[in-house]
């Protein structure tokens, strides 16, 4: 004889430190924030340029060849605006987004600076996908995904 089981949860907590070995790709594309540049890799197979960069093609799995700088604005393909808070990041709100810069084939997901996320509507507004955004650059930068964010246009 069977009976209906209630769903039991379990309430876990992960604290984990990592130390990451960035590989010459990573390591020259944080280089380039540093130095106010964006940097892809183009796929000598399709012809993407992939920002940020990276060692292999996501489409066909080609190692990338050239290095690419890209533009310093483009489109909104997704965002959120966040309110929960996580251990780590900002104090809530906050938004990301991911855009497309012009001259790149996929997306950079970054901060938003620049909105008052106390007027959710008239922010929600100012990230709707297609709008245009540009990517301003800390003055002092540590050659971290830190030394940048996106602004409205």
């Amino acid at each position: 004889m069977t009976s209906a089981v209630e769903p039991r949860f379990y309430t876990q907590t992960w604290d984990l430190s990592y130390r990451h070995a960035l590989g010459d790709t990573t390591s020259r594309f944080l280089a380039g924030l540093a130095e106010q540049r964006i940097l892809g890799r183009r796929c000598p197979s399709c012809e993407r340029v992939i920002v940020p960069a990276r060692s292999f093609c996501d489409r066909d799995h080609t190692a990338t060849s050239d290095w690419v700088e890209v533009a310093t604005a483009g489109v909104v393909e997704m965002f959120t605006i966040v309110h929960e808070a996580f251990r780590g990041l900002p104090d809530p709100p906050y938004a990301l987004a991911y855009a497309t810069l012009d001259g790149a084939d996929t997306a950079l997901v970054g901060y938003v600076r620049g909105l008052d996320l106390t007027d959710l509507p008239s922010a929600v507004a100012s990230l709707a996908v297609g709008n245009r955004v540009r990517v301003a650059f800390s003055d002092t930068p540590t050659g971290t995904a830190a030394d940048y964010w996106f602004e409205p246009a």
